[in-house]
């Protein structure tokens, strides 16, 4: 999976643009250098979806059967590409009014649209529904808007960094990602969703603050960022009521 949004839709944390990468013997690439990459080393079923010059999305089946399945949904504009596997998929696909053959990035994307459009719930809420070990990335082409998240298990690794041209690249090929953003990049933080709007938050700790640590890695050279719960802060929220409590929107 990879996905490659420009700067002016996505604000990547500035902690992940390690200034290492700039003596690096590693460049950062641009965007349409790293697709070339994800599409060159993977199977002839990779494909890819571009959106104007904003957004990217890439794509490859799993090629063999494993518990941590690659899928992809589109449906409304709205596209995700999912990781991993709920185990309580069935009861989900019920709560939502959804058919017995609705798989995991099928659900999310129902689940995002329905929160989006209609639903007062809060998204940490939501997430803490899924049982099993998941990530994702949602591109809302209609909102314009970038939502990912990872389960807490660390079962589904998510990296992410940043481009040669700013933009945020996320993949779950960690070599894809070190190739790409030479020292910007991380691990993408387990128990963590993070929105182009609104940055990143705790599924569990919704109401404490990110810190970033820095990452040092076996040369000596900052590299990204690691972030946690600062459990020493607080996010003043106000309640939330009404459409804005949404996947689309929080605050």
């Amino acid at each position: 999976m990879l996905g490659i949004f420009k700067e002016k839709l996505v604000k990547a944390p500035k902690e992940l643009n390690s200034p290492a990468s700039l003596n690096s013997c590693t460049k950062p690439k641009l965007s349409h250098e790293i697709l070339q990459d994800f599409m060159s080393c993977n199977s002839s079923n990779a494909f890819s979806m571009c959106f104007g010059n904003e957004a990217l999305l890439a794509y490859s089946p799993s090629n063999k059967p494993s518990i941590h399945q690659r899928l992809f949904s589109g449906l409304d504009n709205i596209y995700c590409v999912f990781l991993g596997g709920l185990h309580n998929l069935s009861m989900l696909n019920k709560q939502y009014g959804l058919s017995k053959g609705t798989n995991e990035a099928m659900f999310i994307t129902e689940a995002y649209r329905t929160l989006r459009d209609r639903g007062p719930y809060p998204a940490d809420q939501v997430l803490k529904e899924l049982e099993g070990s998941f990530g994702f990335v949602i591109y809302d082409n209609k909102d314009g808007t970038v939502f990912v998240a990872s389960g807490s298990n660390g079962q589904i690794g998510l990296y992410w960094g940043v481009a040669a041209d700013g933009s945020i690249v996320i993949s779950e090929n960690l070599e894809l990602i070190k190739a790409s953003c030479a020292k910007s990049f991380a691990p993408f933080p387990n128990g963590c969703m993070f929105h182009s709007e609104h940055g990143l938050m705790s599924i569990e700790h919704p109401t404490k603050k990110m810190k970033a640590m820095p990452r040092i890695d076996s040369e000596g050279f900052m590299c990204g960022a690691n972030f946690n719960v600062d459990s020493q802060t607080k996010i003043q929220v106000m309640p939330r009521v009404g459409s804005e409590a949404n996947w689309a929107t929080w605050s």
